[in-house]
């Protein structure tokens, strides 16, 4: 009562004890109280995150230039003219001599296309040092490291110190390309060779000699060579080619050994500092932890999580640990990610159990025509990637959306009238984007207007009114993938699955240099968002430029159009295994799908209006019941939105551009707004609207 009653609110062993002390004693009343808050679970899971750290376990230091090398990914930075967004980073262990190098995408094959061209200047390495990242433990770049014979080290996860120097180089020339570029971060990539050169030329902490100089055994010439040259104007001598190579050699020889004690002291002065707060912890097999890792609903937010069981060390420092219910049923972690459970003299719990409510099991709609193993099948599925079927939008790092507009001109337009019953509805929209991050208050010269589209519940939904910033934006001609071909492609598959993404915009983030451009004014202020917003020009072909390039390695057996996403197979194992590469492939790019929406493991789907499967497409049948009860239409407007619908089904009427030009007629601007039915109108209307029974 005195500690995790509501009143107690598990306050610290000093208070709980003074509580307790206070009204009644026994003998030893402090050790019990000492430690029934020791063992309390819940403070346990809530502990801060800072444990106590594992002494520094010095690296091997190598003295063979580019025999180990270490990588990571930089980025997404401001997109460049050329398209450039992420840079892939390589660093020699042994002379610290950096490369980086600019990348459209952070893929498996763009890296594995850089590390071709590394070696076939540098040589082959013996080893590559790199973190969990899914380009470098990709199935490509494995392949090419087994066929070059390279060993590939990896970092334990969410512990990037193990490669601690690629992690100090990425600070590094993050903030000298920050220093360096333009207002608008666009040139970056044209000043990297500069920035590059910089870091070579001078001295390295730790070695004491320049990276250019260990690998080349000479100074390099700068820009300041070239000022004392021109001071001194004293000529250097003509060395022939034997005079250079041993005077290189002698160089190299007399280097090196200050090298490798410059390193030595180096490591004991960082340990030095280091390890005084730290001390060795060892685990046991058996033995029941905690495990400090994000949790599923945000990446940044880490909590500890158990109690899982120890397997085995893997080395000094990192440990296999068994962790039932997650995606991975064992994981090696650093023993700075761990702490030790506490129990009560209870069995050790062996499922996990965290503060933070775990996402409840989606519930996705499966094929009826399944048996009890496949749908068993496809619900361990489900239950593996639970964090990407979600009703949550996730934010990808794939793409940004940017708006560019014609210099000079700003969009000003005041808001529209709204009655005061829909004001409630419009607050409280703000206020649910405002917690998903979705906006953010602005201070922008830009505004657009708000309106309220009424949806078939009787709800409304909001909605901006872009049209004035369109017409002052560019356009972006990305192609949009022909339906007619999707769906041929859907004939001869046994098995389909639809996956529909959540808030699909939302989850593309809006450049920085655009978010004011779609600052749009309520009661409460004026806003702007962060995210790509419904109704932008070039959402679209932004989107699909983003799926594209997700499902590019899964275009065989998976296609998108927009946010509706379709995977096909031939047979059933096949479709599981498509399923489970294409949720990897969202996971990856950060996109969430929602699962009241996703269809699963079908014979038969409806996909873009039509029902495919079993060999056979044919229209929906709401749809064509939708065609079938069509008013006849008044304006041209509404004589346009039947020819839309009815020619979104045109392959399955024969005849349909003869039967529809006498309506397409009434839409001239010759005729009246108000249409008037001649007979040939009436009889084509009645001959498309039953043209699909």
């Amino acid at each position: 009562m005195a500690h995790t009653h509501l009143l107690g609110a598990h306050l610290g062993m000093d208070k709980t004890r003074e509580r307790v002390v206070a009204r009644f004693y026994w003998p030893g009343v402090r050790k019990d109280v000492a430690r029934y808050c020791q063992e309390c679970p819940d403070c346990q899971r809530v502990a801060p995150r800072a444990v106590e750290r594992s002494p520094l376990i010095p690296m091997p230091i190598i003295e063979t230039p580019f025999e180990r090398i270490a990588l990571d990914i930089v980025g997404p930075l401001p997109r460049t003219s050329r398209g450039l967004r992420y840079l892939l980073v390589i660093l020699d262990y042994a002379t610290r001599y950096p490369e980086a190098l600019p990348l459209r995408a952070a893929t498996s094959k763009a890296v594995a296309r850089e590390l071709v061209l590394l070696f076939s200047r540098v040589g082959l390495p013996k080893e590559i040092l790199n973190d969990q990242g899914s380009c470098f433990m990709s199935r490509v770049v494995k392949e090419l490291l087994k066929l070059l014979q390279v060993s590939q080290l990896r970092t334990s996860v969410y512990h990037p110190q193990t490669d601690g120097l690629v992690e100090r180089f990425n600070q590094t020339i993050k903030r000298m390309l920050k220093k360096s570029i333009e207002a608008d971060g666009k040139n970056w990539d044209q000043l990297l060779p500069h920035v590059l050169f910089a870091i070579r030329e001078v001295p390295q902490a730790s070695t004491g000699f320049s990276p250019f100089e260990l690998l080349y055994g000479r100074r390099p010439r700068g820009i300041l060579d070239l000022a004392k040259e021109a001071w001194e104007s004293h000529p250097s001598r003509h060395r022939t080619t034997i005079e250079h190579v041993e005077l290189v050699r002698d160089r190299m020889a007399k280097v090196w050994p200050i090298v490798r004690d410059h390193l030595a002291r180096a490591q004991q002065a960082q340990a030095r500092v280091y390890n005084r707060g730290a001390r060795v912890r060892n685990f046991r097999p058996g033995d029941q932890i905690l495990v400090l890792v994000p949790t599923s609903e945000c990446k940044f937010l880490a909590k500890w999580q158990g109690p899982y069981e120890v397997i085995e060390a893997v080395g000094p420092v990192n440990y296999k640990v068994r962790q039932p219910g997650r995606r991975k049923p064992t994981q090696v972690y650093h023993v700075n990610l761990l702490k030790q459970w506490r129990g009560e003299g209870d069995p050790p719990l062996r499922a996990p159990m965290v503060l933070m409510a775990r996402p409840a099991i989606p519930d996705v709609p499966m094929g009826t025509d399944l048996s009890p193993a496949q749908r068993q099948e496809l619900g361990e599925l489900v239950l593996q990637n639970r964090d990407v079927l979600l009703d949550v939008p996730g934010r990808t790092s794939v793409i940004s959306h940017e708006i560019r507009t014609t210099p000079g001109v700003t969009v000003r337009i005041p808001p529209y009238r709204v009655p005061e019953s829909r004001r409630n509805a419009i607050r409280a929209e703000v206020e649910r984007m405002l917690k998903l991050g979705v906006i953010e208050e602005s201070r922008s010269a830009w505004a657009s207007p708000i309106v309220l589209v009424p949806k078939p519940d009787g709800t409304h939904r909001f909605c901006n009114d872009f049209r004035r910033l369109n017409e002052v934006s560019d356009f972006d001609s990305y192609p949009m993938p022909r339906v007619d071909e999707l769906i041929e492609r859907l004939g001869p598959a046994r098995y389909l699955s639809t996956l529909d993404l959540t808030k699909g915009y939302w989850q593309v983030p809006l450049a920085p240099s655009s978010r004011e451009k779609t600052a749009f004014a309520t009661r409460g202020g004026l806003f702007q968002y962060t995210v790509l917003p419904f109704g932008v020009h070039g959402a679209p072909a932004t989107f699909q430029r983003m799926m594209d390039q997700v499902l590019r390695p899964h275009c065989s057996d998976a296609a998108a159009y927009i946010d509706d996403i379709i995977i096909h197979s031939a047979s059933w194992d096949e479709h599981v295994k498509h399923v489970r590469a294409v949720l990897n492939g969202l996971r990856a790019a950060g996109l969430t799908a929602n699962p009241a929406k996703c269809r699963l493991g079908r014979e038969e789907t409806a996909y873009l209006g039509y029902r495919v499967g079993r060999g056979n497409v044919r229209p929906q049948e709401d749809k064509v019941a939708a065609i079938r009860e069509w008013p006849q239409p008044r304006t041209k407007k509404q004589v346009r939105s039947f020819l839309g619908l009815v020619g979104y089904y045109q392959r399955f009427i024969p005849g349909y551009a003869t039967l529809a030009c006498p309506l397409n007629d009434l839409t001239r601007k010759a005729f009246p707004d108000r249409v008037q039915w001649p007979e040939a109108a009436t009889r084509a209307f009645e001959d498309l609207r039953g043209g699909l029974m």
